[in-house]
């Protein structure tokens, strides 16, 4: 494994390619068909396939090939094997000499164990997606969770449908409103514990960090506002987006969190997202 990390190095300096990994890694554990890829990141097919054909033989990326397409992942045990000889080899042992100043407990042997943790969902146009998930995990453990959501949209309007269907289902959403994320940027901003993506477009935006570094994970699902066709085609749309979204927050809600320690965490919320992402498929 020691031969491979100059060649990972070397590849992941090429900025188009450390710009693939990255985008990979924001969308992990999902695997992303090479169309997606390019138009994210502006490349054109031919460019694309020899970077990622670099980062294949490098072992940090994966290709699988579902139906017609192919499709790209992180190969998270190499990456953790290159990060692990990094800091085992590199800082002998000593977190304390390369973790990064914003990310204390590196190691993850701490557990969360604040009373009320904060809880933020991220969309495009925070109009169902993340609203369904913000009323959903309040109704269901509001008295642990702190919970927000937004959108990466300068503007948006909360969509009637996603109204209806919370109103359907008992949930209070007078105070409930279209927000964007810069909201929830500066000094008098919550300090969140977990921020959740609940679409790829948001996904895959290239976000400055979150202060503190909170546990983050990517679950994604289809957008029922692209739904076209009759109204109630456009509400069973909603009605299975708020199911998706429940089923998630149920198990994120029934982890122990206050016992589990970060990368533990880290690795549960992966699963929530693959374990839902791959019932739907």
């Amino acid at each position: 494994m020691e031969q491979m990390i100059p060649s990972r190095l070397a590849t992941l300096g090429h900025p188009q390619r450390l710009a693939i990994f990255r985008l990979l890694m924001r969308r992990y554990p999902d695997r992303l068909p090479a169309g997606e890829l390019a138009e994210v990141l502006g490349l054109k097919a031919s460019t694309l396939s020899a970077y990622l054909s670099a980062l294949m033989q490098a072992r940090l990326v994966t290709q699988e090939r579902v139906g017609t397409s192919l499709r790209y992942a992180i190969d998270m045990t190499e990456v953790r094997h290159t990060f692990d000889y990094l800091l085992l080899d590199c800082c002998r042992g000593r977190p304390e000499v390369c973790s990064p100043v914003s990310l204390p407990q590196v190691t993850g042997t701490t557990a969360m164990s604040d009373p009320k943790y904060k809880v933020l969902f991220i969309c495009t146009g925070n109009s169902a997606r993340s609203i369904f998930a913000e009323s959903i995990l309040r109704n269901e453990a509001g008295d642990r969770f702190d919970v927000y959501s937004a959108g990466t949209k300068p503007y948006s309007e909360l969509n009637p449908f996603a109204l209806e269907v919370l109103e359907q289902k008992g949930h209070d959403i007078s105070a409930l409103r279209a927000k964007n994320v810069s909201e929830f940027h500066g000094e008098d901003a919550p300090r969140f514990d977990f921020v959740f993506t609940v679409c790829n477009q948001a996904a895959n935006e290239d976000c400055p960090a979150w202060e503190g570094q909170p546990v983050s994970a990517h679950w994604g699902m289809p957008d029922p506002v692209q739904v076209e066709g009759t109204d109630a085609q456009k509400s069973l749309a909603f009605h299975q987006a708020y199911g998706a979204l429940q089923n998630r927050i149920k198990a994120f809600t029934a982890l122990p969190v206050s016992s589990l320690d970060r990368i533990s965490l880290q690795r549960a919320v992966d699963d929530i997202g693959a374990a839902q992402a791959g019932a739907s498929a």
